[in-house]
C-alpha cells in the first residue's frame, strides 16, 4: 500500500478509536462494567501498540500440543530456535525470531517476550531489515495455567495470528470455541495452516481441507486463507512464507489488527446495549406529567383557597361597615395554608398543605413512570432502565420541591383592586349619611321631648331630609354590599384563574428540572452513544 493509503487508514483507525472511546464513556453507569472494561482494554492496547514501532509486524504461531507448531516455526524461519535445546520439549515461554532488530526492543518489552533472536535473511520470507517478528508461543491447550494465560494475552496483542492445526485435532472444539470463533472479525489478519499433511494421502488431505474450511465457515471465518504444510517434508512452507511476507510488505497488519479489535469491541458493546432509539419527549407527555403533578401537589386546594380568600377580603373591603368587622372572626384560607404572606423568603418558606397520602403518592409515581416509559419507548433495555432510574431519582425529590415551588409562587394576595377603594369610600359616605340623618332626627326628637320649639326641616316630595338621609344611607350601603359581593365573586374567580396558571407553571418548572431534563439528558446520551458506536463500527 502507498504511503498516502497508510496515512488514510491510520487516520480512519484513529477516528474509530475515538468514537469507540466516546461510546464507552457515554455508556458508563448504563452497561455492565465488564463490557466497558473489555472496551477499555482494547483502547489501551491500541494506544500502546500504535505508540510502538510501526515498522515491525508481529506474527504469532498458535497451536495445540502435538500440532507441530514449533517445528513449523523452525521450518518457516529457517532456524532451529524452537528445538535448540532438549529443555524445551514443549513451548513454555514466547520465543521471538527477528528480522530488523532496530526499534523492536520496546515492542517486545510490551509483548513481554524475553527470549529474542536476530535471524539472517530467509528467501521468500524476510531480509535483515524487513521488520518481521515471528513468535513461537506456548500451546493453547497446555495443562499449565500460566501457558494458557500467555496464549490468551498474545491472541489480543500480536498483529497477525497463524493457527497451526493438525489432521487429528483440527476440529477440536477448544480451538474453535475458545479462539477462532471469538476472533471471527479478525479474518484479515488470520492464517490457518493444516500442518503434518505428510501423514495423509492426497485424497484424505483434500477431504480434511474441505472439512476444515467448512468448520471455519461456520465459525465466521469463511473468507480467510487456509494453507496446508508439512514441517517434516517442507511441503507448503514456501507458500506460508510468501503469505507472511505479503502481509509484512503491505504494512497493513497492525492497522488491520487494531481495526478488527475495534470492530469486535464495538460489536460486543452493541450486543450489551441492544439496538434502538428512544421515542423522545413529546409536548403532550410533558403536559400530562405537569397536570398529574399539579393535582397530586394540591394545586386545586390552593386555587380554591385563593378564591375564598379574595372573596373574604373583598367583603371586608366593600361590605357594610356596620357588619363587616364580623368577617375578622373567619380565618383567611390562604393564611391557614401558610400562603399569601409578603414577609417570608420564597426559598425558605413552606406551606401547611396536608402531606401527600397514599393516593397522591401513587398518582405521582404513576405519572412519573408513565412519562419515563413513553419517553424511553424503543430504547434498548439497559438504556430504558437508566431512563427510568433517573426518573425515579427525580421522583424522590418532588414532594419538597413542589411544596417549595407552591410556597414561592406569587398568588397576588397583597394586590388590592382600585374598585375596593371606591366602594369602601362610598360605603363610609353612605354610613355617614345614615348616621347624619339619625343624628338630625335625634336632635328633633329631643327638642320635641322637652317641649322646645322644633324647627321646620326641609322636605323633598313631602319626605323630610333626615328621613331621606337615613333611608338613602342604608339603601346605598346595602346596594353597594350586594354589588360588591357580585363583583367580588367574579374578581375572585379571575384571581383564582391567574393563580392556577402560575401554580401550574411552577409545578411544570419543577417537573422540567427534576424529571424532564434528566430524562432528556439520558435520551440524548443514548442518541450520542448510538452515533459514536455507528462511527466506531464503520470500518
Amino acid at each position: 500500500m502507498s504511503r498516502h493509503g497508510q496515512v488514510r487508514e491510520s487516520s480512519q483507525l484513529q477516528r474509530r478509536l475515538e468514537s469507540l472511546n466516546t461510546a464507552r464513556e457515554l455508556a458508563e453507569g448504563v452497561l455492565p462494567d465488564p463490557d466497558l472494561q473489555s472496551v477499555y482494554d482494547v483502547l489501551e492496547r491500541a494506544t500502546s501498540r500504535r505508540s510502538l514501532s510501526a515498522g515491525h509486524t508481529v506474527v504469532g504461531f498458535f497451536g495445540a500440543t502435538g500440532s507441530g507448531k514449533s517445528s513449523l516455526f523452525n521450518a518457516v524461519s529457517g532456524s532451529d530456535l524452537a528445538t535448540a535445546t532438549a529443555r524445551r520439549p514443549t513451548t513454555s515461554a514466547p520465543l521471538a525470531g527477528i528480522w530488523g532488530e532496530e526499534g523492536s526492543g520496546p515492542l517486545l518489552d510490551w509483548l513481554d517476550v524475553k527470549e529474542r533472536h536476530t535471524l539472517p535473511p530467509v528467501p521468500g520470507l524476510a531480509d535483515e531489515n524487513s521488520g518481521l517478528v515471528l513468535l513461537d508461543l506456548p500451546d493453547f491447550d497446555s495443562t499449565r495455567v500460566e501457558n494458557r494465560e500467555i496464549v490468551q494475552r498474545m491472541v489480543g496483542m500480536v498483529d497477525v495470528l497463524v493457527w497451526v492445526l493438525d489432521p487429528q485435532k483440527y476440529a477440536d472444539a477448544a480451538v474453535h470455541n475458545d479462539f477462532l470463533r471469538p476472533m471471527a472479525s479478525h479474518g484479515a489478519v488470520t492464517l490457518v495452516v493444516l500442518n503434518q499433511v505428510d501423514k495423509l494421502n492426497a485424497a484424505d488431505a483434500a477431504a480434511v481441507m474441505v472439512s476444515l474450511e467448512g468448520i471455519l465457515a461456520r465459525d465466521g471465518l469463511g473468507k480467510i486463507r487456509v494453507l496446508s504444510a508439512s514441517a517434516l517434508t517442507g511441503d507448503g512452507v514456501q507458500t506460508l512464507r510468501a503469505a507472511i511476507r505479503n502481509v509484512v510488505v503491505q504494512r497493513q497488519a497492525t492497522t488491520q489488527r487494531l481495526s478488527a479489535d475495534v470492530t469486535k469491541a464495538a460489536a460486543e458493546l452493541a450486543r450489551a446495549s441492544g439496538e434502538g432509539e428512544a421515542r423522545g419527549i413529546k409536548g403532550s407527555a410533558k403536559a400530562r406529567l405537569a397536570s398529574e403533578l399539579s393535582t397530586a401537589a394540591n394545586v386545586p386546594v390552593v386555587v380554591d383557597a385563593v378564591q375564598r380568600s379574595f372573596t373574604r377580603e373583598s367583603a371586608k373591603r366593600t361590605g357594610w361597615p356596620v357588619t363587616r368587622w364580623l368577617l375578622r372572626f373567619r380565618p383567611d384560607p390562604l393564611r391557614r395554608l401558610n400562603l399569601g404572606r409578603d414577609d417570608t423568603k420564597p426559598e425558605l418558606s413552606r406551606t401547611s398543605l396536608p402531606p401527600a397520602g397514599a393516593p397522591e403518592r401513587a398518582r405521582t409515581d404513576a405519572a412519573v413512570r408513565d412519562f419515563a416509559d413513553e419517553a424511553s419507548a424503543g430504547a434498548p433495555g439497559p438504556w430504558r432502565a437508566a431512563i427510568r432510574s433517573v426518573a425515579r431519582e427525580g421522583r424522590e425529590q418532588l414532594p419538597d420541591a413542589l411544596d417549595q415551588a407552591i410556597a414561592g409562587t406569587d398568588l397576588k394576595a397583597g394586590k388590592r383592586p382600585l374598585w375596593w377603594i371606591l366602594f369602601n369610600t362610598l360605603q363610609w359616605i353612605a354610613l355617614l349619611l345614615a348616621v347624619g340623618g339619625l343624628g338630625w332626627l335625634g336632635v328633633l326628637a329631643v327638642l320635641g321631648y322637652f317641649q322646645m320649639p322644633v324647627p321646620e326641616v326641609p322636605r323633598t316630595e313631602g319626605w323630610p331630609w333626615p328621613t331621606l338621609m337615613v333611608a338613602g344611607g342604608v339603601v346605598l350601603g346595602i346596594v353597594l354590599a350586594i354589588t360588591g359581593r357580585i363583583l367580588g365573586g367574579w374578581a375572585a374567580r379571575v384571581r383564582a384563574s391567574g393563580a392556577a396558571k402560575r401554580l401550574k407553571a411552577a409545578v411544570a418548572a419543577v417537573a422540567e428540572q427534576r424529571i424532564v431534563e434528566p430524562v432528556g439528558v439520558e435520551i440524548t446520551r443514548l442518541k450520542a452513544f448510538n452515533a459514536a458506536l455507528k462511527a466506531a463500527r464503520s470500518g
